[in-house]
């Protein structure tokens, strides 16, 4: 089945548009006037700021120029956690906004804050008290905010755990009571199966928010989580909401899980349609305020890893989605994976950037994913900028009842930017001896390439499917950034594997799936003794690639890795930075330089924030920070002095600030 579906009617407006509008050398991306009003820097998920006061020459010079902690520390916790033991405030993985000279994040427990970009300082907190609404879909945590303004008005909206979009008053933090209920607006509402108050298996909330909305054109379009532990083929689907910034009415909603008579329903066989859910956007969104369209990356239908209730490819799961942003009809879209079982459901903002391809310019989409490529495509129609070709893909699964999709996508360029799949010569050889127990601790699982088909954990048998990149993906919710000049992509990415145990679920819990899954790391994995690594290196890395060419232009290991390569088995041997496993930090890129945070190689081996030379990925800098970067930086020009900031771990995590100690102030 064809990737892409477009009516014309839309297409050929855009179209018109394109050809008969300017044409300027080169448009404007990234975050502009010093500051940084969206979470990506601009709505198209650069994570670029022209801003070049720290470079090179100075950025090891950078000193904390001050620190917030989260509001949550100062909630009564001893007493809420008596409440509620599952508690936890540590996910403060916001990116904070910066407007006029005011920073503005939310906490893990979905409280806002305004904090002053100069001093810290905080300005207000609102409290919607989210956390008594029940517990999150899957952690306490969220990753930020949205800022809007008509030039009279400004707003912060963010969503919360228990499914609302919350609407305040930038300049006090309260309510804005014209804006839907006195201030919020329920993102449950009109979602089939959602019902408010109703819990999963785990006593968790069916549908909450993690990642920041986007604000396009005056309208609103927020992500939600719903479970992936699902144990009933029922669930809450993924529709998404256009919410008008002024009022909090909802101006259309998109069905990403087709019902009668919409497009791709037939992709649901056996009307799974009609009780199937997820196919979500979990992750942060981007849109293209001059064409009027927001992308939605989609995630993966219910259960992320089992389909034998929903056979057919499934649209618009595991999709990028192109919606007119003031109507929600569809432009185009583009499937990644057909009837997907790996959990590879795309997991960051694309990114919006124009290049140029054998001398024709383009407006185009790029969208890194999970399984280690990027699908870069015309963001005016959808068609693939390299051809991506349907690849016939082994379907011999023995999960019952499940029949797989016998062919993929696979784009023709750029490279994937991660390792894909498993076999023997993939094995870590530092040593044979170390060669030998890698072998040994794989010789009962399946191995084979990307897309191989998950198989039953069967107790003194095979155990089980090796995936590779494993579920948590080699692009995680970090995503990429652009640097608009060059036309670079820069993707954080991670190596690693996962073995999913399949299970069936106690009908008198209500669970009525076949099978389903336990989680991910659970179930018999294939681990080294002693801690030793299973693959060979990087095990985390960061790659650049030329998107005007659609190649790599560099790749460098994310870290030392000295936790590896201080193993009493290694310690002797000479060996290469190895990438630190487990971490990806996500990237902010400037007029000079390429920064991200490592878990280790500062002072005493710990956390620091490093600066990359952009056209090598070379280290040029780097400054130790007080505790392990959670988010993504962001830079900010206030009072004529650049700041980068980001937040970071601690018993109460905290918003660092950093600023050169004595900085040529710019008027």
């Amino acid at each position: 089945m064809s990737g892409i579906w477009r009516p014309s009617s839309i297409c050929a407006a855009l179209l018109c548009a394109a050809m008969f509008a300017p044409t300027p050398g080169l448009a404007q991306y990234g975050a502009t006037n010093g500051e940084w009003r969206s979470y990506g820097g601009d709505a198209g998920s650069t994570k670029y700021s022209p801003l070049d006061q720290i470079d090179a020459s100075n950025f090891s010079d950078l000193n904390v120029a001050w620190r917030w902690q989260s509001a949550d520390g100062s909630l009564d916790l001893e007493t809420l956690r008596e409440q509620i033991p599952e508690l936890s405030i540590r996910g403060l993985q916001a990116t904070p906004l910066m407007v006029s000279g005011v920073l503005y994040i939310s906490t893990s427990l979905h409280q806002a804050a305004a904090v002053d970009a100069g001093t810290g300082a905080t300005i207000w907190v609102h409290d919607p008290k989210a956390y008594l609404g029940g517990l999150p879909t899957h952690a306490y945590r969220s990753r930020g905010v949205a800022y809007w303004t008509d030039g009279e008005q400004a707003r912060i909206f963010w969503g919360t755990s228990e499914g609302y979009l919350v609407g305040v008053d930038a300049y006090t933090g309260q309510p804005v009571r014209s804006f839907g209920d006195n201030g919020r607006v329920d993102l449950m509402a009109d979602i089939p199966r959602a019902i408010r108050g109703a819990k999963d298996h785990r006593g968790r909330n069916l549908l909450g928010v993690g990642s920041p909305p986007i604000v396009s054109n005056d309208v609103i379009v927020t992500p939600t989580i719903i479970t992936d532990y699902a144990t009933r083929r029922e669930a809450p689907p993924g529709w998404l909401k256009g919410v008008d910034a002024r009022t909090g009415e909802t101006k259309w909603m998109f069905r990403t899980v087709p019902q009668e008579g919409d497009l791709g329903v037939d992709t649901w066989l056996d009307d799974s349609w009609r009780y199937s859910g997820n196919t979500n956007v979990w992750a942060m969104l981007s849109a293209d305020d001059e064409l009027g369209v927001v992308y939605l990356p989609t995630g993966t239908p219910t259960s992320d890893y089992y389909g034998g209730h929903r056979l057919g490819d499934n649209l618009f799961a595991e999709s990028i989605v192109a919606l007119d942003i003031e109507t929600g009809e569809r432009i185009w879209h583009f499937q990644a994976v057909h009837h997907g079982v790996w959990d590879y459901d795309f997991p960051a903002a694309p990114n919006l950037l124009d290049v140029t391809v054998d001398g024709r310019p383009i407006k185009a989409i790029a969208q890194v994913s999970k399984q280690g490529f990027t699908y870069v495509l015309d963001r005016l129609t959808g068609e693939p900028i390299w051809p991506i070709e349907e690849r016939a893909v082994a379907t011999d699964t023995d999960l019952e009842g499940d029949v797989l999709s016998p062919t993929q996508p696979f784009p023709t360029k750029p490279p994937p930017f991660d390792y894909q799949g498993l076999n023997i010569d993939d094995l870590v050889d530092f040593t044979p001896e170390i060669r030998a127990m890698a072998i040994e601790a794989v010789e009962n699982f399946r191995l084979g390439p990307l897309f191989t088909p998950p198989t039953v954990t069967v107790e003194g048998g095979r155990q089980g499917t090796i995936q590779r990149p494993q579920i948590r993906g080699a692009a995680s919710w970090t995503g990429a950034g652009v640097d608009p000049e060059s036309g670079l992509l820069y993707v954080p990415s991670l190596n690693g594997v996962t073995v999913m145990k399949y299970y069936t679920p106690d009908p008198a819990e209500g669970g009525n799936l076949n099978l389903t899954q336990a989680g991910f790391g659970s179930g018999t994995q294939p681990d080294m003794p002693d801690g030793l690594p299973l693959l060979k290196p990087p095990y985390s890395r960061i790659t650049a690639i030329d998107l005007n060419q659609g190649d790599h232009a560099w790749m460098q290991p994310a870290g030392d890795g000295n936790r590896i390569r201080d193993h009493e088995l290694l310690a002797h041997l000479d060996l290469p930075p190895l990438g630190d496993p487990g971490i990806i930090g996500g990237p902010l890129i400037t007029k000079t330089l390429l920064v991200s945070a490592l878990s280790t190689g500062g002072d005493d081996d710990g956390p620091r924030l490093v600066a990359r030379d952009k056209s090598t990925g070379d280290i040029v800098g780097w400054v130790d920070l007080p505790a392990r970067a959670i988010g993504t930086p962001m830079t900010y020009m206030h009072g004529g002095v650049q700041y980068i900031a980001l937040t970071i771990g601690g018993r109460v995590p905290e918003l660092v600030s950093l600023r050169l100690p004595n900085p040529p102030r710019l008027p």
